[in-house]
């Protein structure tokens, strides 16, 4: 492969893997992403679809020997009884850590509407995901703080109340307690496949939600 048909190659695995979107959209993405590169000369619509259904297929029968619970259902898992414990949890919140804060203050916001106050907020993003997907020393990163904060006794309190959480559902974490260090699950592999039948989890609103029950 060409330098520019890599790139556009790891976009097409980045986006399969994560599970978030459908063929049809991925397709469009990535055209998008050949035209706003300037790649169209170079790269081929036909070759790029190839490689997205050779990825697809590859994803579907790797997902045959999952075993369940995943990583990624035990995290969901994790992510809900957080919601529980009144610490807002987000899946794949924007591109980075500035996203993910903007939409956890998004979700405060519409909480403090409805007269409740979060205990604070963990979220990963999609580079965050990206290293999830890895075929290789695979991890996912976790951020942590409560809104409106600059208490690092308060901040470690949030980390730890994530921290057991992941914990208790079997995850082994390195987190040196640090307010300013993120929860690390090594060896944490992301398992999903897009399924339009399945819950969005990046419809915050359903947080929301189970935070004022």
């Amino acid at each position: 492969m060409t330098e520019n048909e890599t790139f556009i190659y790891e976009s097409i695995f980045n986006q399969i893997r994560m599970g978030f979107l459908s063929v049809d959209e991925i397709q469009e993405n990535i055209i998008e992403e050949i035209e706003d590169n300037e790649f169209e000369d170079e790269i081929s619509e036909e070759w790029a679809f190839d490689k997205i259904r050779e990825e697809y297929q590859k994803l579907l029968s790797e997902s045959k020997q999952w075993k369940s619970p995943t990583d990624t259902e035990r995290l969901i898992k994790a992510f809900d009884e957080l919601a529980d414990e009144n610490i807002i949890a987000l899946h794949n919140a924007g591109y980075t850590t500035t996203d993910g804060e903007y939409e956890v203050v998004e979700v405060e916001r519409e909480l403090q509407e409805n007269e409740v106050e979060s205990d604070g907020y963990c979220f990963y993003h999609e580079q965050d995901l990206a290293r999830a997907i890895a075929l290789e020393d695979s991890s996912l990163f976790i951020a942590f703080q409560k809104v409106d904060n600059s208490d690092e006794a308060t901040t470690i309190e949030v980390g730890k109340v994530v921290a057991e959480v992941l914990i208790n559902n079997d995850f082994k974490i390195k987190w040196n307690g640090s307010a300013k260090t993120k929860i690390e699950i090594p060896g944490f592999r992301w398992q999903k496949i897009f399924d339009e039948d399945a819950r969005d989890l990046q419809d915050y609103s359903e947080v929301v939600d189970r935070m004022l029950q």
